[in-house]
C-alpha cells in the first residue's frame, strides 16, 4: 500500500495550529489543501486563500455531509477538532466520525491532531484528569488501533502537541502575564514543574514532515516540543532578550482561580457549546486544575507528557530547542512585522489572543 498523497482536506484550519500546518503543507506548492471554516469570508479564511493553493469549503466538523464533501477527492486528511468548542463528550464522537468517513471517501493517509492521554498516562490519577487532553488522547490511541486493522485501506499518524510557547506573552490563555511594577509577571500553579511548550513554527515542518514520509509515519505518534520549561526558566529567557525585568511566581490554586487568567470563566464549562447540566461537561476550573497537576506534578520528560527529542532532533535538525531561542526569534520577527518588540507585545494594553477562540471573543482561552 502507498500512502502518499497530494490534496489534504484539513479540519481546524484557521485555529492557530491549523494555519501553520497548512503553511507548511503549501510552502514550496508541494501539496494542495481544502480547508474546512465556518465562515469563508472571515480574516483568518482570508488569510490561508493568499497563501496559494488553497481551496475553502464551509460547514461544520459537526456534520457528516459537511465532512463527506471535504474527503471527497483529497487523498490525504489532517482533523484537529477544537475541544473548548465541543467539549470532550462531542469531540469524541466527530473524531471517531471524521477517521471513518474519511476511510470511507478513500483517504490514503489520516494525520489526527492529538493530545496527550494523561488520565491514563498518570495510572487514571484523578488529580491529573484534564478533559481536553484526555478525549483527544483516547481516540488518539483508538486511531493507532484501528490502523492495525485498517492500514492496507488508509494509513495514519498522530501528531500530538501542547500548550503553545506563544500562549506565554497573548491574550486570554491559562498563563497569560502581567506587568506588575514595570516587571513582567507569569503567577500560574506550577511549582518546580515544566511545561513541555510547542512552537507553532515548528508544527509547520513536523506536519509536513508526516505527510513527505507516510511509510514511516504511519502508525507512529510523533508527539512533539521545544522542550520542557521551567516559568523561571521562562522569565529569565524573557529578561535576557529584552533587557527588562521578569519574573514567576508560583501561585496556589485558590488564588489562581480568584484572580488569575481563567478566573472570570472557572465555572464556566471547558467547552462553550458543552452543557454543564450534561454529567459529562466539567468546568473550566476542574479542567485546568488538572492541566495544571499534569506540569506540577508529571515527572518532567520522561513524566506523564513526555517526549523523545532525540526523534525531534533527527526529523527536525533546526527545530527550536529553548525558551530563550524562541523569545530571540519571536523578539526580531515581532519588530520586522511592526509588531514592537516583546516587551512592548507584552503590555497589557498591547497583548493580543495567539488562539482563535480568544480572538472569536467567546472567553479566555
Amino acid at each position: 500500500m502507498t500512502y502518499q498523497t497530494s490534496k489534504i482536506f484539513v479540519v481546524g484550519g484557521t485555529g492557530a495550529q491549523g494555519m501553520a500546518v497548512i503553511r507548511g503543507l503549501v510552502n514550496n506548492g508541494a501539496y494542495h489543501v481544502r480547508a474546512l471554516t465556518r465562515d469563508s469570508k472571515s480574516a483568518r479564511a482570508q488569510e490561508l486563500l493568499k497563501l496559494g493553493n488553497v481551496d475553502l469549503v464551509e460547514g461544520s466538523w459537526a456534520s457528516e455531509s459537511d465532512l463527506r464533501t471535504g474527503f471527497r477527492g483529497c487523498d490525504g486528511a489532517f482533523v484537529n477538532i477544537d475541544g473548548f468548542n465541543s467539549g470532550e463528550k462531542t469531540e469524541m464522537f466527530w473524531a471517531i466520525r471524521a477517521y471513518e468517513l474519511a476511510l470511507e471517501e478513500g483517504i490514503k493517509f489520516f494525520v489526527y491532531g492529538n493530545l496527550d492521554f494523561v488520565y491514563k498516562k498518570s495510572g487514571y490519577k484523578p488529580a491529573h484528569r484534564t478533559g481536553h487532553y484526555d478525549g483527544k488522547g483516547r481516540i488518539g490511541e483508538w486511531i493507532l488501533q484501528q490502523t492495525k486493522d485498517n492500514g492496507p485501506k488508509m494509513g495514519a499518524a498522530l501528531f500530538t502537541t501542547g500548550p503553545y510557547i506563544q500562549m506565554t506573552i497573548a491574550a486570554g490563555t491559562p498563563m497569560t502575564p502581567t506587568v506588575e511594577d514595570g516587571i513582567v509577571t507569569w503567577r500560574v500553579p506550577l511549582g518546580e514543574g515544566k511545561v513541555p511548550h510547542v512552537s507553532l513554527e515548528d508544527c509547520e515542518y513536523y506536519v509536513r514532515w508526516l505527510f513527505d514520509h507516510p511509510e514511516r509515519a504511519n502508525g507512529m505518534n510523533l508527539a512533539v516540543a521545544v522542550d520542557h520549561i521551567g516559568y523561571s526558566e521562562l522569565a529569565q529567557a524573557f529578561e535576557e532578550t529584552t533587557g527588562h525585568p521578569a519574573r514567576y511566581i508560583d501561585t496556589d490554586l485558590e488564588t489562581y482561580w480568584s484572580t488569575g487568567a481563567l478566573s472570570r470563566i472557572a465555572d464556566g464549562p471547558s467547552g462553550y457549546n458543552a452543557d454543564l447540566n450534561d454529567p459529562a461537561a466539567v468546568t473550566m476550573r476542574t479542567n485546568f486544575t488538572g492541566f495544571w497537576h499534569n506540569y506540577k506534578y508529571g515527572g518532567g520528560k520522561n513524566g506523564v507528557i513526555a517526549r523523545d527529542y532525540k526523534l525531534l532532533d533527527e526529523i527536525h535538525p533546526n527545530r527550536i530547542k529553548s525558551a530563550k531561542q524562541w523569545f530571540e526569534k519571536e523578539d526580531q520577527r515581532g519588530k520586522d512585522a511592526g509588531l514592537g518588540s516583546l516587551w512592548e507585545r507584552v503590555q497589557p494594553q498591547n497583548l493580543k489572543p495567539a488562539l482563535k477562540i480568544a480572538e472569536d471573543g467567546h472567553r479566555g482561552v
